[in-house]
């Protein structure tokens, strides 16, 4: 599978261990930075990069997902969501990495790189990687809402106010 990730400063040390961990485990790593410290530097544009490269891979039928990280993976799981056909979801345990995949079918994860240890973090993504989308009917139904609401600004049948 084809992993894309982003951080910012506070997740360069944890990116590096990442790269390698998904490698040795047969992924095909795709960073999209940063690739050098700055203390001040802005993850926008690197959770908006890795998100676009998954939602083109997806489209292309590669199997990809995302993961993008920073302090608190708040900022980055924002960034990542402003990309259209993302699903990105804030991974903080085991649980909420499977609840990503096999409730809301998330294509990429935001982790707290400052609030998780290497090991709990690498943890959360290889149970997000590995969990498939459960494909129930209530789960796709709710998907398929977002995505309308997503593309049109309105849900069929649901009152959504303007």
């Amino acid at each position: 599978m084809r992993i894309h990730i982003a951080t910012d400063h506070a997740g360069l040390d944890f990116s590096t261990h990442l790269k390698q961990h998904l490698a040795e485990a047969g992924h095909e790593v795709v960073d999209h930075g940063p690739t050098e410290y700055d203390p001040i530097d802005d993850y926008p544009a690197f959770c908006i990069n890795a998100a676009k490269a998954v939602v083109a891979d997806q489209q292309a039928g590669v199997q990809a997902l995302g993961v993008v990280f920073g302090g608190s993976g708040n900022g980055e799981q924002i960034a990542a969501n402003k990309v259209h056909g993302i699903r990105a979801a804030l991974v903080w345990n085991t649980s909420t990495a499977e609840l990503a995949r096999q409730h809301n079918d998330a294509n990429v994860i935001s982790i707290g790189a400052r609030q998780h240890t290497i090991e709990e973090a690498t943890g959360f993504i290889d149970t997000f990687i590995a969990e498939p989308f459960s494909f129930e009917e209530r789960h796709a139904r709710r998907i398929a809402q977002l995505a309308e609401f997503e593309a049109t600004g309105t849900i069929a049948g649901k009152h959504v106010d303007a």
